[in-house]
């Protein structure tokens, strides 16, 4: 970047925006990960969170993701107008449907109250899905989904004029935005293959 002048505009502090965070409404399991986001295989390790998108319009979505920490691919997603448990338990009902039969895996999120609601407890215990907490307002306990979500915007979002782009626009392209990092975006850690590519090339996928 430098032998071409290429610079980061990116590169700055962003003020912190939607929380998700309800209060104690259940108990928390134990913090499983204690931050080691590394997984030797694809389902042993899944994170999730849920971000906020603000349009100048004054319109929000917002995106529920499940990050496999394999090879950081988005392994399924929903997104909509409502940060609600109708979206966090649709991404993960979308990520158990394609995880192979006898996977053990470990979901880790943050203390959202999608989180620890019965409905998200029973897509858990029904799949067999392994609870694994952060700390109360700690972000760095989730710090890989944290990142997914700070590389997404970057490239994606910040520093873009959205000016009259509607919120069914933005979720089009939002959705399109994530195909294409799933399947085509390179990554120098998977040996500049997109996620998908390496998978493929592992015999994954």
């Amino acid at each position: 970047m430098r032998e071409e002048g290429l610079e980061v505009v990116y590169n700055k502090r962003r003020a912190r925006g939607y929380s998700s965070y309800a209060g104690e409404v259940s108990k928390a399991p134990e913090n499983l990960v204690s931050r080691n986001f590394h997984a030797d295989e694809p389902n042993r390790l899944w994170l999730t969170d849920i971000t906020e998108f603000r349009l100048p319009g004054g319109e929000k979505v917002y995106l529920s993701p499940i990050v496999d920490c394999f090879d950081g691919m988005p392994v399924a997603w929903s997104i909509g107008l409502h940060p609600d448990k109708r979206l966090a338990n649709s991404s993960l009902l979308k990520a158990c449907a394609a995880r192979p039969a006898g996977a053990r895996t470990t979901i880790h999120s943050d203390r959202g109250g999608h989180y620890r609601w019965p409905e998200w407890i029973g897509i858990c215990e029904e799949n067999g899905l392994i609870r694994s907490m952060s700390a109360k307002g700690c972000s760095p306990d989730n710090s890989a989904c944290e990142g997914f979500f700070g590389r997404l915007k970057n490239e994606f979002f910040h520093y873009r004029d959205w000016e009259g782009v509607t919120a069914e626009e933005f979720m089009g392209r939002l959705e399109a935005y994530l195909v294409y990092y799933r399947e085509e975006r390179i990554k120098k850690s998977l040996g500049w293959l997109s996620p998908m590519e390496y998978r493929r090339k592992l015999g994954y996928a």
